[in-house]
């Protein structure tokens, strides 16, 4: 999944983003509000990770107009310990949760999978497209008797590809949510990842990754 986290306290930021790193989201980090609002508002996410005292635009202004736009991404809040009254207007601005600062990173990323379930409607954690199956908690993959043994990187990829099979990605959509929106647009890197997929996934089996020619990569949809 993609993350925003908008935070300008530094040594917060680097240790949220670098711990979600590790678990295999995909992270941009803002450090003041102006900058936050503008990628949430330009950039798609999977949820943001949302401080309220920043500098520039104010946590709470962040949310209030995003609800305006009907822009409805899932928000945490990451407040103070004496922010009472301002978490309190944060969840009733639309915020969908809040986590008291200093938390740790293995709650936040609990609290976003659990966030990205319920605007989902996924109760899974499991995906499947013909016999390749993604276990998103643990992060194993397989495919019919076979365990794939991926690098963080290719398993992002992978998740991200199937969660719509027959839905055609660019390389543009596939850099900003598997890389992030500051990666060179024009790098072959996406190519080179598929390339490597494809030799552990699509070995000796159906393929089931697809080149779009001209437009990107999909994943193949199967009536199983």
């Amino acid at each position: 999944m993609k993350i925003l986290v908008v935070e300008d306290e530094r040594k917060i930021a680097d240790f949220a983003s670098k711990g979600l790193r590790e678990q295999g989201f995909t992270v941009d980090v803002a450090r003041d509000g102006d900058e936050g609002y503008y990628l949430a508002t330009n950039m798609g996410y999977d949820a943001i990770v949302l401080d309220i005292m920043l500098p520039g635009k104010d946590g709470l202004s962040i949310i209030r107009s995003l609800r305006a736009q009907n822009n409805n991404v899932p928000v945490i809040l990451a407040t103070a310990r004496g922010e009472l009254d301002e978490r309190l207007e944060g969840l009733n601005l639309g915020a969908d949760d809040y986590l008291t600062k200093p938390y740790f990173v293995d709650e936040l990323a609990a609290r976003i999978i659990a966030l990205h379930r319920r605007s989902t409607g996924s109760t899974l954690n499991m995906k499947q497209v013909c016999d390749l199956v993604l276990n998103v908690t643990t992060r194993e993959v397989s495919r019919g008797e076979d365990t794939i043994e991926l690098t963080s990187r290719e398993f992002n990829l992978l998740e991200f590809l199937m969660r719509s099979p027959g839905r055609v990605y660019t390389r543009t959509q596939i850099l900003e949510h598997v890389w992030g929106y500051d990666f060179d647009p024009n790098t072959n890197i996406v190519d080179v990842c598929i390339q490597r997929l494809r030799k552990k996934v699509d070995k000796d089996a159906d393929a089931l990754i697809e080149t779009v020619r001209g437009v990107g990569y999909r994943m193949k949809k199967t009536d199983a």
